[in-house]
């Protein structure tokens, strides 16, 4: 039985929803999102709150994934997504290169030129040490900063490298002297 699935998605006033086949195109004041829903599962509106209700059991296991994924676009729409990236290192930052473009500089030989998506925002603070990733598709948005933090992990021995802000680190001992 699902429980996240049976629960009411609250419909912030400016978000109207529309499905056309097997998705369902949620539009508000931030942008437009569209998100996937499984065979067997309908969207009724009750009092200005979206309900998913599924047509048998078979779809109990995609009832709240379902209802999780047209959460968050409802959430996109009125909130946004954002993820928040601290860059450690001497000498590694990034900047902003025009309005699609994020430039890091991470102890390569070259510095690495970051296209962004459509839909996908960055700010980077002053000291050039803080990414701030903002957008609708929260998907979308996890999967920047993932791409981010890639070019250069956090290394286990100096804690240097991109890390999420609230990620925490195990730092690993070095190698200690034999005999």
């Amino acid at each position: 039985m699902s429980r996240i699935g049976k629960k009411p998605i609250p419909l912030p006033a400016g978000v109207k929803y529309k499905v056309e086949g097997n998705t369902v195109l949620v539009e508000g004041p931030k942008g437009k999102v569209s998100a996937l829903i499984a065979n067997g599962i309908a969207l009724k509106t009750a009092d200005s709150t979206l309900v998913l209700e599924r047509t048998s059991d078979d779809q109990a296991a995609l009832h709240g994934l379902t209802r999780a994924l047209v959460n968050n676009a409802v959430q996109g729409v009125t909130k946004g997504w954002t993820k928040e990236l601290d860059i450690v290192g001497i000498g590694y930052r990034a900047e902003m290169k025009g309005k699609g473009t994020v430039v890091f500089t991470l102890g390569y030989s070259h510095p690495i030129e970051f296209p962004l998506p459509a839909g996908i925002e960055v700010t980077v603070d002053p000291k050039q040490t803080h990414l701030t990733v903002t957008g609708v598709d929260r998907q979308k948005v996890g999967q920047v900063a993932a791409d981010m933090r890639s070019l250069r992990k956090p290394d286990p021995y100096k804690n240097k490298g991109v890390r999420y802000s609230d990620e925490r680190l195990k730092k690993k001992a070095g190698k200690t002297g034999a005999k």
